[in-house]
């Protein structure tokens, strides 16, 4: 045979060898995975989402304590000039001598105070003269009613009741006519 022909023969003798091997080349078949393994997995993924939640939860406490005591800091921030006032109301106390504009201060302070606190959301009760309601009102006594009208109605506030964004925060407590 001739160098040519060699080399085709050659040629065609790789190519079979080469089809052979592909062939019988053992394939790799997916096992399914032992039990263990699967409880190694179960439990990776348990400890990651266990982590992810413990994460979450420290977050959003830690926003929740960062947001109330931002609330705390706008709150006292608008009750310090108040305080201010007070303390000039105080120092100017002992040097007063006309007591009509010492009442005209201590009102003005008052006033401020009031304002202040009614823009962010606190309303006093006006109940003087309703019905007596056990839910929203506290009774300390009982007396005779001056009218009749009057029986079962609050006659006397003697603590005054406030309310916060429409939630009661304190009780009124009443005097009602019986």
């Amino acid at each position: 045979m001739s160098n040519k022909e060699d080399k085709v023969v050659e040629e065609g003798v790789k190519d079979v060898v080469e089809t052979q091997v592909t062939e019988e080349a053992p394939v790799e078949e997916k096992k399914e995975p032992t039990p263990e393994e699967k409880l190694q997995v179960a439990e990776d993924k348990f400890l990651r989402l266990f982590s992810e939640f413990e994460n979450f939860r420290r977050r959003t406490q830690k926003e929740k304590t960062d947001l109330i005591i931002g609330a705390s800091v706008d709150s006292y921030k608008v009750l310090l000039p108040i305080l201010d006032d007070f303390d000039r109301a105080k120092n100017d106390i002992d040097n007063a001598t006309d007591i009509e504009s010492l009442k005209e201060g201590i009102n003005l302070i008052l006033d401020k105070f009031t304002k202040s606190l009614v823009s962010r959301g606190l309303e006093v009760m006006d109940i003087k003269e309703q019905e007596f309601n056990a839910d929203e009102h506290e009774a300390i006594t009982n007396i005779p009613a001056p009218t009749e009208d009057l029986k079962g109605k609050v006659i006397d506030v003697v603590e005054k009741g406030y309310k916060l964004n429409g939630k009661v925060i304190r009780f009124p407590k009443v005097v009602v006519g019986a």
